[in-house]
């Protein structure tokens, strides 16, 4: 009985620290794109995690594509398959939010594939959260005041045309 009860001590703490354990080290292997851009060396050719909203458009090239990602730290143009951007609905522009997505693939500071820029070239795409389209309203104030200056326009241009025909008139 007494050794049972080890047993189960021994197997709590093994599964707390494969726990703890876990999670530390997926916390870790997502970073920024500043902190690429900053550490190119540091990060070279490794397989790095970044997480971000996918921004501007797909550049579709044969079976592959660019997207651009912007995790508020900065941008990074990630190479994929074209068949993962078909899981993409929105991308960020004035009109949009972009979707966000958890991208994981190798990290390149002068890809030699692709003209000396770094890059990532992903092994893996999940969306995290899907876009939406970023509804503006305008305000009544700013209509209104919008208003008052097309008039005032108005009324400064009939004024100038009124003293440029007085102007000829009194020249002739």
């Amino acid at each position: 009985m007494r050794k049972g009860k080890k047993s189960v001590i021994f197997l709590g703490v093994l599964f707390l620290f494969l726990v703890m354990t876990a999670s530390t080290c997926y916390a870790a292997s997502t970073v920024t794109i500043s902190q690429l851009i900053e550490d190119t060396a540091n990060y070279e050719n490794k397989i790095v995690t970044i997480e971000g909203e996918v921004i501007g458009e797909a550049l579709e090239r044969g079976e592959f594509a660019w997207i651009n990602l912007n995790d508020q730290t900065g941008a990074i143009g990630v190479w994929l398959k074209r068949s993962d951007t078909e899981q993409l609905l929105y991308y960020g522009d004035y009109g949009h939010r972009g979707d966000q997505v958890k991208i994981s693939g190798r990290f390149s500071r002068a890809c030699t594939e692709h003209g000396g820029d770094f890059d990532i070239h992903a092994d893996q795409m999940n969306v995290v959260r899907k876009g939406w389209v970023v509804s503006e309203k305008i305000s009544s104030q700013k209509i209104m005041l919008t208003l008052l200056l097309l008039l005032l326009t108005g009324v400064l241009w009939a004024v100038y045309k009124r003293t440029q025909k007085k102007a000829k008139t009194t020249v002739s």
